[in-house]
């Protein structure tokens, strides 16, 4: 896989997930616009980024449940490259929180993990339709298992579901991609970032991978290795689909 002369902009990508499909992006040839809220750890990527090709990423502090800075995020990308090729939309967060949860905790997810992603694709096509790009969604195991502590979370991920489907049966004759990769459990900050404890986060995972058929825990890497394919032209007959990436924990072992 090459992405030499490609634009691939992507979300969340200052930890877990999205910086580590920076680092692969960049190692790949990539031109990277890397979007953030925590701006040390996005220039911290960067840098990385830079390290491994020689080219400094843009990088753009934005939230994307911010309307203006959906905008600003396209704006900042077009006028540093002139196009875009390809648009991974990483960004969200998780909040435990089931139907006796806090509304505000449900509203927080919907900003940011689906209205805010629906919002910012919207603000991309003209520009991959022009390139015949593609687009990759991060969503979730969640989407399609109901887990009730994780009520809210899992609604904005069975939303994204659907977006991408949609979004590939509407794109699609302008010759734009849309897929979605499902992680199952990553060993990445989600959990510690708004609900659980270091140690908390450290025993869940530890607990799931005796349950888990591989008995391992997906790493951030592995997502980006998924994402990287399904953005390249090795996956150019692909469109409208989930990739299920979780060691086999979605294989139906009640206990897991």
């Amino acid at each position: 896989m090459d992405f030499s002369n490609k634009v691939v902009l992507i979300t969340g990508a200052s930890g877990g997930i999205g910086a580590s499909c920076a680092l692969r992006f960049a190692a790949l040839n990539a031109n990277l616009a890397l979007v953030g809220r925590n701006v040390e750890n996005l220039n911290n990527v960067a840098g990385k980024c830079k390290e491994l090709k020689g080219n400094r990423p843009l990088t753009i502090k934005a939230d994307i449940s911010i309307d203006d800075d959906d905008q600003r995020i396209i704006t900042e990308t077009i006028d540093r490259y002139g196009k875009l090729d390809v648009l991974v939309n990483n960004a969200g967060f998780l909040i435990m929180s089931g139907i006796t949860g806090d509304i505000k905790n449900f509203d927080k997810m919907v900003a940011t993990n689906i209205r805010g992603t629906y919002l910012l694709t919207q603000k991309a096509v003209p520009h991959l339709l022009e390139t015949k790009g593609n687009i990759v969604n991060v969503s979730s195991v969640v989407s399609m298992k109901p887990i009730p502590s994780m009520m809210a979370y899992s609604m904005t991920k069975a939303a994204m579901d659907i977006f991408t489907k949609c979004a590939a049966l509407e794109l699609g004759p302008n010759g734009v991609r849309v897929n979605m990769v499902n992680p199952g459990p990553v060993n990445t900050n989600l959990f510690t970032a708004n609900s659980l404890s270091q140690d908390q986060s450290e025993q869940f995972l530890d607990k799931l991978t005796g349950l888990i058929p591989l008995k391992k825990i997906v790493t951030s890497d592995d997502v980006a290795k998924l994402i990287s394919f399904l953005a390249s032209e090795d996956a150019n007959c692909i469109t409208g689909t989930s990739h299920i990436i979780d060691c086999g924990i979605m294989l139906g072992d009640p206990n897991a």
